[in-house]
């Protein structure tokens, strides 16, 4: 069934995930749509995010947010369009985005609602490059990672999302960037489109030694957003005074168990010391939502003059989330993972 005026399509979570998610950890449903009260706006879901931070709201473990509750939609950043308003502050057909979650229709009292310009040409991109991501790959690059010339960058995730934008950024500043990705068609597309000077494929058995061999002169700053394997090739290779803007830990979001091999906690903690190195991590809209004014003018506008690409993957229809969610914790996208949910216009 199609977005529609008549029912209220959801995916919820069914189950908490053991390992990497599966179709039965969700559930699709159908409900009515709700109906605004005084004050409140109806939004229908025209483009969903998908985003790896999605697979730790699955589960329970303590966390900087709080965990979707067994039968609850699952949540996620959307475009929307104001379908009905008794907000003063919105008018029907008004461009949102919202914390909408998985399904067709939320209610909304507009404290949390970002109002879009309506001549946005690609309103989808307020999830990506625009949106979440971007203010990511911004601020943990300009603020944590603080590039100057001549440094060398390396990103994990390369032509994702976040990882596309951090390499091009220090592209801006006059860094060295090399990519870190899965895949031949990854790497190339990091080089020849992104501008890249070199991407390694992680999948290859002497990825260590080909990172090594690109990083001759170390590694001034490394955009965290994998872990295990690639942040172990990467820490030998660290500088004295590297900074490492720790946004995620894909690698590890389905694991059950720390991973096999020796404890390496006490030579990371010797290498932050003896080369004083800054590491920190960051939930970027705690930590930087109050700078999402400046992220956004600084972006459209190297946007505008062509000076940045953006790639995104997008899937067609409500129904194809579970499976393009799941692919996306395996690494099949390829760009920012977006789900279009509805028509800009519903008859």
């Amino acid at each position: 069934m199609n977005q529609n005026l008549i029912v209220n399509r959801q995916i919820l979570l069914a189950s908490r995930p053991v390992g990497a998610p599966t179709p039965s950890n969700f559930n699709f449903t159908e409900t009515v749509i709700p109906k605004p009260q005084q004050g409140e706006v109806l939004l229908r879901t025209v483009y969903l995010s998908l985003d790896p931070y999605m697979r730790g709201r699955m589960s329970d473990a303590e966390s900087y947010a709080e965990p979707v509750a067994i039968g609850e939609a699952m949540v996620g950043g959307c475009v929307c369009r104001v379908e009905q308003s008794l907000n003063s502050d919105f008018e029907q057909g008004d461009w949102v985005v919202a914390f909408a979650g998985w399904q067709d229709y939320s209610l909304s009292d507009g404290s949390q609602l970002i109002k879009l310009s309506p001549e946005m040409a690609n309103p989808s991109y307020a999830l990506g490059i625009l949106g979440m991501p971007g203010l990511t790959a911004y601020m943990g690059l300009l603020d944590i990672g603080q590039p100057k010339a001549g440094d060398t960058v390396v990103v994990a995730a390369a032509t994702g999302a976040v990882g596309s934008l951090v390499g091009q950024i220090a592209k801006l500043t006059g860094c060295k960037v090399i990519g870190i990705a899965g895949g031949t068609d990854k790497c190339l597309y990091a080089c020849e489109t992104l501008g890249f000077d070199a991407c390694i494929d992680h999948y290859q058995d002497d990825f260590a030694q080909q990172l090594a061999a690109s990083c001759e002169q170390g590694i001034d700053v490394y955009f965290e957003n994998v872990g295990g394997k690639v942040f172990d090739a990467v820490m030998p290779l660290l500088n004295p005074a590297a900074r490492v803007p720790v946004c995620g830990l894909i690698s590890q979001y389905n694991a059950t168990h720390l991973p096999e091999g020796p404890d390496r906690l006490s030579a990371l903690m010797a290498l932050l010391l003896i080369k004083r190195i800054k590491m920190q991590g960051f939930i970027v809209f705690d930590d930087y939502g109050h700078r999402y004014g400046e992220f956004f003018s600084a972006m459209q506008q190297w946007l505008a003059q062509g000076r940045l690409i953006y790639k995104e993957d997008k899937v067609e229809g409500l129904a194809n989330a579970v499976p393009a969610f799941i692919g996306l914790l395996q690494g099949e996208n390829f760009g920012k993972l977006v789900v279009r949910v509805g028509p800009d216009h519903l008859a």
